[in-house]
């Protein structure tokens, strides 16, 4: 018999408006915030940067491919690992079918990370992704955006991140249990898993000259986790006692494992 609490249609039906109300308020607030991060001031981007890319050595420019604004998912693939992110991975499954649609309302939207382009490639082909991936292994981009740091910033306690010196479980001696099972899941330890951070840029293409104009990380990539808006809508929500999710092409072969075993 359910423990959670059960009510009329009636009842059901008079707190749901209550929940309505507070639903409209949110998204108010959302629509706020988003005035606020299109109100930022933009920074000119006078660094010459170069990727690998699908179509060959490009610039930073040549990224937005004929539109007037560029989205860039900061993917944790490190030139170390063996494979992407798992949590990216999720992410890049919600947003693969979505740059389509952008790159037809003047988007561009391109997912950068500091592995070979060859290993994006085959990543890319094995999680079954279309999605344009560009690498920055011979550029200080992710540096410079603050999702790739040293070892040496790492020995020193001078990575900052999320607008903050410390304090993220990826800067934590010994490293929390889901940060040391992604970097064994990318096929890597632990302080090298955590050189590369996962994160959101925009730019702007004005007149031959880009400008930054906003970045985000951590949780605040959250809203364009895909599966975590759904959950958010499930009746238990995320529901979460440990890290659960996996590559969408891991859950079958886990599973066989594990009965297997």
């Amino acid at each position: 018999m359910t423990t959670h609490p059960t009510a009329t249609r009636e009842q059901w039906l008079a707190a749901r408006l209550e929940l309505l109300e507070a639903e409209k308020a949110y998204t108010r607030r959302g629509d706020e915030l988003a005035q606020q991060r299109q109100a930022l001031p933009w920074v000119r981007v006078d660094q010459t940067y170069r990727f690998d890319t699908d179509q060959g050595s490009a610039t930073l420019p040549d990224l937005f491919r004929g539109r007037s604004q560029l989205i860039v998912y900061h993917f944790m693939f490190g030139p170390d690992y063996k494979a992407g992110c798992p949590s990216c991975s999720a992410i890049a499954d919600g947003f693969d079918g979505i740059a389509v649609h952008l790159a037809h309302h003047d988007v561009m939207l391109m997912a950068v990370s500091r592995a070979p382009l060859a290993k994006l490639h085959a990543y890319r082909q094995r999680m079954g992704w279309t999605f344009p991936w560009a690498s920055s292994l011979d550029s200080d981009f992710n540096f410079d955006f603050n999702v790739s740091f040293t070892a040496e910033q790492q020995k020193s306690g001078a990575v900052e991140y999320n607008y903050e010196r410390g304090g993220h479980a990826m800067d934590m001696t010994p490293p929390p249990a889901p940060v040391a099972e992604f970097a064994a899941r990318c096929g890597t330890d632990a302080a090298t898993y955590a050189q590369d951070r996962p994160g959101l840029s925009t730019f702007v293409l004005e007149d031959g000259v880009v400008y930054h104009a906003y970045s985000t990380y951590a949780r605040g990539v959250d809203s364009v986790w895909g599966m975590y808006q759904w959950l958010d809508r499930a009746p238990k929500g995320r529901n979460e006692t440990g890290v659960w999710w996996r590559r969408h092409d891991e859950y079958d072969r886990d599973r066989n494992a594990k009965a297997a075993g």
